[in-house]
């Protein structure tokens, strides 16, 4: 079930009527049972991995305290039949043709059969959190939930099932078995939040998909120069409110039922002045994870210099294949171990440049390193990505003839409906998008609104509704979307 469509307006509506009207002992079922609903509508039958992980987990966080002498193995049942099924369903084919392709160059006489295998939705998230909750009882942060229904809902529970936040056992167990009683102020503000992440989804990530980065890079041989450069800034504002629209939705349906769900973006690219700030910013959930359950139990920074850039590439190696089955992932990925690797050499300070100037430039380059990797991110494969690498700066020794080129190809784009009007109107969502970054940066955007007269505030609320509805829901073209990190 996807957030913008008809059923979820229908679906939550009615979640959220139930979960106030029952009483308290009840409500864990109800939403239990509204998660495995809200899975089911993608592929009912993929319900099953994540009953078949619940239960795993579920046994093995008892065992562990139960038999402690049994820790390793039980740690490694967990770790071996959720890593397996993640395996299975996402990368054995790539692996299978990965090796495939090995053994030719090698003149070996070997094909790995390729397997017709639907990936989960949402299997990266949700093997990811319920892998946390047995790690962290292993290292004895956390002891093991004996309610199974209350562990099956931290497994499954809706909001952030099938793309995040990856929330913590620690935060989110407790919030599911307590009581929460209605509060007017959660309620507004969840919605609020969910306004504005309908806004992010539906009027910038998905215009700019269908207005600049698809028609550029599903037709990658009509285009070069400067319009392969816009075609990828757009991409990194669409992946950028396409994911952090997902989330602000997650946490705005959360907060309306009084449980406060992980940030997970900070204005990533507005305001991340080095590559270790961007991911401090960015996909935020994620980042923790494998700081905490991989680049710190390898050595982290405790080992010495070069071994500290040796788990970093292997940190983000596995970053980048967690992101997507393919080679283009794994360079993404590779790409920003090199950029913190070569920042952790030459510039060991973590502070901003106290100099404005100095500290917007520091903010483009950042901005400017992140969407080169994105290239390999956003392209269908490393040739596609190889020839933007190659063609976006085609013609700059010659401004001229560069603005001639970028003309020529924005004169085309326009052929596809991106003329000044859609240009005007993208310039304003980005605009507004920063305006209220630049608002959460200073302080929380939401409560300052809430702070403004009535009728001013109310006028924005209505106006932002409507251009949801106006460019979103009802705009000329739209079709309803799946997020982006669906596929991962």
């Amino acid at each position: 079930m996807l957030f913008n469509s008809l059923t979820f307006l229908i679906f939550f509506p009615c979640v959220f009527i139930l979960y106030y009207a029952l009483p308290f002992r009840f409500r864990k079922y109800m939403l239990l049972i509204a998660s495995y609903y809200f899975y089911m509508c993608w592929k009912p039958e993929f319900i099953v991995l994540i009953l078949f992980s619940t239960l795993v987990d579920y046994c093995c966080g008892l065992g562990m305290v139960r038999w402690p002498r049994w820790k390793k193995w039980l740690l490694a049942v967990s770790l071996t039949m959720n890593l397996g099924l993640l395996f299975f369903f996402k990368y054995l084919n790539f692996f299978g043709e990965s090796l495939t392709a090995l053994c030719r160059a090698v003149s070996i006489p070997f094909s790995a059969p390729a397997l017709n295998i639907i990936l989960p939705v949402g299997i990266s998230f949700y093997t990811f959190q319920t892998l946390s909750y047995t790690l962290d009882i292993y290292k004895g942060k956390l002891k093991p939930e004996r309610d199974f229904v209350t562990f099956a809902l931290f497994v499954s529970f809706f909001p952030q099932l099938v793309a995040g936040p990856i929330e913590k056992a620690s935060n989110l167990l407790p919030q599911l078995k307590q009581e929460h009683k209605f509060s007017y102020k959660n309620v507004t503000w969840g919605a609020k939040l969910m306004a504005w992440g309908f806004f992010k989804k539906m009027v910038v990530a998905d215009q700019l998909a269908v207005l600049i980065v698809d028609p550029v890079y599903q037709n990658l041989e009509q285009y070069q120069g400067g319009t392969l450069v816009i075609a990828t800034c757009a991409f990194a504002f669409q992946i950028y409110c396409d994911f952090g629209g997902y989330s602000d939705i997650a946490r705005g349906c959360a907060k309306m039922m009084g449980i406060d769900l992980m940030v997970n973006f900070k204005s990533p690219y507005f305001f991340s002045h080095s590559i270790s700030n961007y991911w401090q910013r960015n996909h935020i959930s994620l980042s923790q994870w494998f700081t905490e359950y991989v680049y710190i139990p390898l050595g982290g920074s405790r080992k010495g210099r070069a071994k500290q850039y040796l788990f970093t590439t292997i940190t983000f190696f596995l970053s980048g294949l967690w992101h997507g089955a393919e080679w283009s992932f794994v360079i993404w990925g590779l790409l920003q171990a090199v950029y913190l690797n070569l920042e952790r050499a030459f510039h060991r300070s973590k502070e901003p440049p106290k100099s404005p100037p100095l500290h917007l430039l520091a903010v483009l380059t950042t901005f400017a390193l992140s969407c080169f990797s994105l290239i390999f991110f956003r392209a269908t494969n490393i040739g596609d990505a190889l020839y933007v690498v190659r063609h976006a700066l085609w013609g700059i020794g010659d401004p001229a003839l560069y603005c001639k080129a970028l003309l020529a190809n924005l004169t085309g784009l326009e052929a596809m409906n991106l003329g000044m009007r859609h240009a005007a109107f993208l310039a304003g969502a980005l605009g507004l998008l920063f305006l209220f970054d630049l608002a959460d940066e200073k302080t929380d955007a939401i409560a300052m609104v809430s702070r403004w007269p009535l009728a001013v505030r109310w006028g924005c609320y209505l106006g932002l509704v409507m251009i949801v509805l106006i460019f979103g829901v009802y705009g000329p073209g739209y079709d309803v979307r799946a997020f982006a990190y669906f596929q991962f």
